[in-house]
């Protein structure tokens, strides 16, 4: 079996020092290059890089199962025993939820674990986890409520 493709992300950032504390710390990271105005971040295999921009308007939100979920936001999908530590070192580090930890959908397909967090620079991260890699991609929904993929 081959190794899927790494994803990489460059996204915006007003205090490269605050990121990479919060990157570092918060989300245990691992730091790759950097240079005055820029540093990647090994998110689980993944190329995240943060650049100094100046600071944008706040995010829009859409409605998803009962919660504002804020749009754009990126992060991961973990196994659910590795969702449910990060989601105690968030709690540990005091860095607080957009969302807090709570399972979406339930009963139903795509059923999933999901919290939001802001990083210092207003940037929204989701991580989620489902029982099965199957439910990822689950298309029926019972009821209304928006997509299983927010």
């Amino acid at each position: 079996m081959t190794q899927p493709p790494l994803f990489h992300l460059a996204f915006g950032v007003q205090d490269l020092e605050r990121t990479r504390r919060f990157y570092l710390d918060v989300l245990g990271c691992l730091e790759g290059r950097s240079a005055e105005r820029w540093v990647d971040f090994d998110l689980c295999g993944h190329q995240l890089s943060a650049h100094v921009v100046p600071a944008a308007g706040p995010a829009p939100t859409n409605p998803v199962d009962g919660d504002q979920v804020p749009i754009p936001h990126f992060g991961l999908i973990l196994e659910w025993g590795a969702w449910e530590a990060l989601a105690e070192r968030v709690r540990a580090h005091g860095a607080g939820f957009v969302i807090e930890p709570r399972v979406r959908f339930r009963g139903q397909a795509g059923e999933q674990g999901t919290f939001f967090l802001r990083d210092p620079s207003g940037n929204h991260l989701e991580f989620k986890t489902f029982r099965t890699a199957a439910e990822v991609f689950a298309r029926e929904l019972g009821g209304a409520g928006g997509s299983p993929t927010a």
